[in-house]
């Protein structure tokens, strides 16, 4: 049973707290094994909003998270709050157990302070990046991407990168398909990786471009060769301008994105149909059946009949 509380505390951000209520505390009967989700404080209620004109909110007040194999700490007002020793226990005590401690926007200082992100790659929102680097000097911190995520640990930059934490959160207890409809449920695309940037400098376009277009276009062509001079050519740019282009709008080369959206249809196909590993490194873009083994290993530590049998309704056994 996946039982999650969503943790919070005096002058929490209700952005990040409706993400996190929405995803895993929206009922899902359809779905077997769906998270039952509290959200509790170790602080009495009413707790107060932080800038939301004064709103208080009311929440199950808790000693401990005994009940709990999953957390997740959607903000934390760092300059204001110190860790209640009884809090740090708990938190602690669910990771030790094999749980999961998931952390959005400032949440994530509450995980290096606890020491959960000292072997880890971590973010924040980038507003607070100078704050966490100088109090945490020892963290791998990384300034723009969206979120990261190793299955155990996760932390998110602001705002709407906590929406593709908790996508991905989902994706990995349920598979593609699933985290695809929460996402459509919410009327977004599916989640973007985690190590996309948080903060594009380039300004968001009014309407569709060339450049758009072109990721269209090599969408529905995963399954063939796509060589990027051609998508440069249909973007109207040199390849030294489409090449930066992806830099600063995807923070990732033309090539990673491509081999991303494969490792995403191959996922799909092996979530939704029956076919051979053969015949889905054909049809996802990777040609052999060597090369998908060799993504999935690299991307998601796990072989695609692995994947098969975690998240596919077919009991197929292909290698």
């Amino acid at each position: 049973m996946k039982k999650v509380a969503i943790l919070v505390s005096p002058n929490l951000s209700l952005f990040e707290l409706a993400c996190a209520t929405d995803l895993f505390g929206s009922k899902r009967p359809e779905i077997d094994d769906w998270y039952q989700t509290d959200v509790v404080s170790f602080y009495k209620s009413p707790l107060k909003i932080n800038g939301q004109s004064n709103v208080n909110i009311e929440v199950k007040h808790v000693e401990n998270l005994d009940s709990y194999n999953m957390v997740i700490i959607p903000s934390w007002s760092f300059s204001k709050l110190k860790l209640k020793p009884n809090m740090s226990n708990a938190i602690l005590d669910v990771y030790s157990r094999n749980g999961r401690v998931i952390s959005l926007c400032t949440g994530a200082f509450v995980l290096a302070e606890l020491g959960l992100l000292d072997s880890r790659p971590a973010t924040t929102h980038w507003l607070y990046a100078d704050v966490f680097e100088k109090s945490f000097p020892h963290i791998q911190y990384k300034q723009d991407v969206l979120y990261q995520y190793d299955g155990k640990v996760g932390c998110s930059a602001g705002s709407s990168s906590a929406i593709d934490l908790c996508l991905e959160v989902i994706r990995d207890d349920f598979g593609y398909e699933i985290a695809n409809q929460s996402a459509r449920r919410m009327v977004l695309a599916a989640q973007r990786n985690g190590g996309q940037s948080q903060y594009v400098e380039t300004p968001i376009i009014e309407k569709p471009n060339q450049f758009a277009a072109t990721l269209d276009w090599a969408l529905s062509q995963l399954s063939n060769k796509i060589d990027i001079n051609i998508m440069a050519s249909k973007a109207n740019t040199s390849r030294r301008t489409f090449d930066r282009k992806f830099r600063t709008s995807l923070n990732m080369s033309p090539k990673e994105w491509l081999n991303q959206q494969r490792l995403n249809l191959a996922k799909r196909l092996l979530e939704q149909t029956n076919d051979s590993i053969d015949m889905v490194a054909y049809n996802s873009g990777f040609e052999k059946p060597e090369t998908l083994r060799h993504n999935f290993r690299k991307h998601l530590k796990l072989s695609p009949t692995q994947y098969r049998q975690q998240f596919s309704c077919y009991s197929r056994t292909s290698t």
